[in-house]
C-alpha cells in the first residue's frame, strides 16, 4: 500500500492555458465514513477502484491503494455508490518540476476549483504557482468523499 502526500489550495487565477493535460473524471463511492473511503473513479475511457485510509492529523498524508479495472466492471459499480457522485474536470498544470492538479467541479459542486500536489515528504518546499489561493490542506469540507454528501452549491 502506497502512501499519498499531498497539499490542497483554492484556485484564484488562469490555470487553463498552462496545463499539458485535460481529462474527464466522474467518481462514486461504494462507502465513505470515518475518514475511510472506498471509491471508483471513471477518468475518460479508464476505471480505478481505490481505497484510502484516515487522513494524517495535519491532513496531508494518507495511505491509498489503487487498481484499474475494465471500463464495464466501472460504470456498473458507479450504480452501486452512494448518493452524490462527484464530476469534475482535471487540469495537469506543471510547474517548476512539480505536477499541479486542478480538479474544476460540476453538477452540485459548480463553481469550486481546487488544486492538489503531490510530496515526496511532508515537510518538502514547494514552489506556489501564480494561481493557487488559500492553502485548504487538511480541511475535510474539500474532500471528494465530503462533497458528495455536502455539496459546495449548498454551502
Amino acid at each position: 500500500m502506497g502512501l499519498e502526500i499531498e497539499r490542497k489550495f483554492l484556485v484564484k487565477g488562469e490555470y487553463k492555458s498552462l496545463a499539458q493535460s485535460q481529462s474527464h473524471i466522474v467518481q462514486g463511492y461504494l462507502c465513505a465514513g470515518s475518514g475511510r473511503s472506498v471509491r471508483i473513479r471513471i477518468r475518460n475511457e479508464k476505471a480505478y477502484v481505490t481505497i484510502k485510509g484516515p487522513a494524517s492529523a495535519d491532513g496531508m498524508s494518507r495511505f491509498e491503494w489503487e487498481t484499474e479495472v475494465s471500463l464495464e466492471d466501472g460504470q456498473e459499480m458507479i450504480g452501486f455508490c452512494e448518493p452524490g457522485v462527484i464530476d469534475k474536470d482535471r487540469y495537469l498544470v506543471p510547474y517548476k518540476g512539480y505536477i499541479f492538479e486542478v480538479d474544476e467541479f460540476h453538477a452540485d459542486n459548480e463553481g469550486l476549483v481546487i488544486c492538489e500536489v503531490e510530496l515526496g515528504a511532508p515537510d518538502e518546499i514547494i514552489p506556489i504557482p501564480p494561481f493557487l489561493g488559500k492553502e485548504v490542506t487538511g480541511d475535510k469540507r474539500y474532500y471528494n468523499s465530503h462533497l458528495r454528501e455536502y455539496p459546495y452549491t449548498k454551502w
